[in-house]
Formats: structure tokens, C-alpha cells, sequence
């Protein structure tokens, strides 16, 4: 019959084996989620740009939201459906007749 102490020192080490594979997970999952920050706000460049070519006469982006930095934040992120890119209103800008 194993002893108490045994018994504890299993779990124990099953315990700590848990902690590291989720610590290796947590890890990979932190790489991963840089590199897709990075691709979205590559795509809100891109958008942005292409708003400012196909508007030239606007001048100003003010019809579309302004995304922080997801990196500067510092702390946990928040959830993800909060950060949705998306156009505050639908306006346009008025276009000149030729």
C-alpha cells in the first residue's frame, strides 16, 4: 500500500506537469496572437490608405473609427469582439462633378 506522503507527492507532480504544459500553451498562444495583432493592423493601414487615395478631396478619415494599439495597452486584452474595426457613420464624402 502507498503511503500518504507518496500519494501527495503524485498529485503533486502531476499538478506541476499540468502547470508547465499550459505555461508552454499560454506561451505559443502569446506568439501567435503578436503576429496576428500585427496582420490587423496592417489591414487598418491598408484601409486607410485606400480611403485616403479614393477620397482625395477629404482630406480626413473622421467617417472611420480610430483604433488604438492593441500592444500598448499593457495589461490583458480585452475581448475581441470589442476591438471590430467598423465605419462610425455612413457618410461620404461629397464628390465634384465634372
Amino acid at each position: 500500500m502507498p503511503s500518504v506522503v507518496g500519494l501527495l507527492e503524485q498529485h503533486e507532480l502531476a499538478a506541476r506537469c499540468r502547470v508547465d504544459g499550459l505555461r508552454e500553451e499560454a506561451d505559443r498562444i502569446q506568439g501567435e496572437l503578436v503576429v496576428a495583432e500585427l496582420e490587423w493592423q496592417e489591414w487598418v493601414i491598408a484601409r486607410r490608405r485606400v480611403d485616403a487615395v479614393l477620397a482625395p478631396d477629404c482630406g480626413s478619415t473622421a467617417d472611420t473609427e480610430d483604433v488604438p494599439d492593441p500592444r500598448a495597452a499593457g495589461g490583458p486584452s480585452a475581448p475581441r469582439d470589442s476591438a471590430k474595426l467598423s465605419r462610425s457613420s455612413s457618410k461620404s464624402c461629397p464628390r465634384r462633378r465634372s
